[in-house]
């Protein structure tokens, strides 16, 4: 099987994370979608590929999340909706991830995690047995020692999907015991 699904942490990762704010994002006075990624969202659309929001939000339900998306052009793009609240797990569990899966009827090799924290939406997933590429700034490339699992924008993630084309998640985890 193939990638078929892309799941993407929300705040830091789809759209900016005020800290000043609080409450549901959709109530929120501003709101933004993150550098590139309505662009990078249709180009992943458009390669055939499912996208998903897979966050542990607090303060927000799925109705609140798709408000907010819809504030920035972003809720017509993410098929589907996991938040912690619903799901009943929180990342990085493996049963979150696995209540996805399940969900969507798929293994985990069909998936990819996209996120800004490398220890619950990185580590996480792979602890679940599925990819994932840590969105950074630079500033903490002391824990990523594959690049290729690694970038800095939004809109570098398809070269890295399409580079993963034929990767196994078996030849993936053996990658990561070395």
């Amino acid at each position: 099987m193939g990638l078929k699904y892309v799941l993407f942490d929300w705040g830091g990762t789809l759209m900016v994370d005020f800290p000043d704010q609080s409450g549901p994002m959709a109530d929120w006075s501003e709101v933004e979608a993150f550098p590139h990624a309505v662009d990078t969202l249709k180009k992943l659309r458009d390669s055939g590929l499912h996208i998903a929001l897979a966050t542990n939000a607090a303060d927000s339900d799925e109705s609140d999340i798709r408000s907010a998306l819809a504030r920035v052009g972003l809720d017509d793009l993410i098929d589907r909706v996991y938040c912690s609240r619903g799901v009943g797990h929180a990342k990085p569990s493996a049963a979150f991830f696995g209540f996805i899966g399940h969900d969507l009827g798929l293994p985990a090799t069909d998936l990819v995690m996209v996120g800004d924290n490398y220890a619950v939406d990185v580590l996480g997933a792979n602890d679940a047995g599925i990819r994932a590429v840590w969105l950074h700034d630079g500033s903490r490339a002391e824990h990523d020692t594959d690049m290729r699992r690694s970038i800095r924008s939004l809109n570098e993630l398809p070269d890295v999907l399409r580079a993963w084309g034929g990767t196994t998640q078996q030849a993936h985890s053996a990658e990561r015991k070395r």
